[in-house]
């Protein structure tokens, strides 16, 4: 499990192809090494990878070809938002997440807020369709890995406000309209769905 609050920035300097997948190596803080044993799981731009070896600052991962058809920004070199498993003993600073990326969006639009002498940013993503039912405003959700909160729906597509924080210790800043990003909805709004689902089709409901 994960929060969505990013630990570092990582960066993708090879993604050789293995079998029907890909073996990459990313290089991080070498601070983060330490904390990480092969084995472990990484969230890798929101998408859970399992460590396969550890040379130097330098984490590898494989990747399978189911998890490349889902997701984005984990076939080529480039930086990646990085967050180590949660341990039973760590705030729950973002919000529970599994990083099963659910889809890909697309920004729509990414500017400055011009009434925030803050220097907040205001991100808008097109979710895919079937993925918009599960987002609410003032709820949760993860892009690129990162937990955010959802400030405004219209049909699929959402908008965030990014404060400045965010955008120095993200990749977040980055992105611009026609960028393609990782989604994992609230790990709740998939359950309540689900048992709603439920009852609507006369199974029983789960008490």
């Amino acid at each position: 499990m994960f929060t969505g609050i990013v630990q570092a920035v990582g960066r993708i300097r090879s993604a050789a192809p293995v079998g029907d997948g890909l073996r990459l190596a990313i290089d991080v803080d070498p601070a983060m090494i330490g904390e990480v044993a092969i084995g472990d799981s990484v969230a890798v731009s929101g998408c859970c990878l399992t460590v396969v070896a550890i040379s130097g600052a330098s984490l590898d991962f494989d990747v399978s070809a189911e998890t490349l058809r889902c997701t984005t920004g984990l076939d080529r070199p480039g930086d990646v938002n990085l967050e180590l498993a949660l341990r039973l003993s760590d705030r729950l600073g973002g919000h529970l997440m599994t990083g099963h990326v659910d889809g890909v969006g697309t920004v729509t639009s990414f500017a400055a807020v011009p009434a925030d002498a803050h220097g907040s940013w205001r991100l808008a993503i097109e979710a895919p369709a079937e993925l918009a039912r599960f987002i609410a405003a003032k709820g949760s959700i993860a892009v690129a890995g990162v937990s955010l909160t959802v400030n405004e729906v219209l049909g699929a597509r959402f908008a965030v406000n990014l404060i400045p924080h965010t955008l120095e210790a993200t990749t977040l800043s980055s992105f611009a309209p026609g960028t393609r990003v990782n989604l994992e909805i609230d790990l709740v709004a998939r359950y309540v769905a689900r048992l709603h689902e439920s009852g609507a089709d006369g199974a029983p409901n789960l008490r």
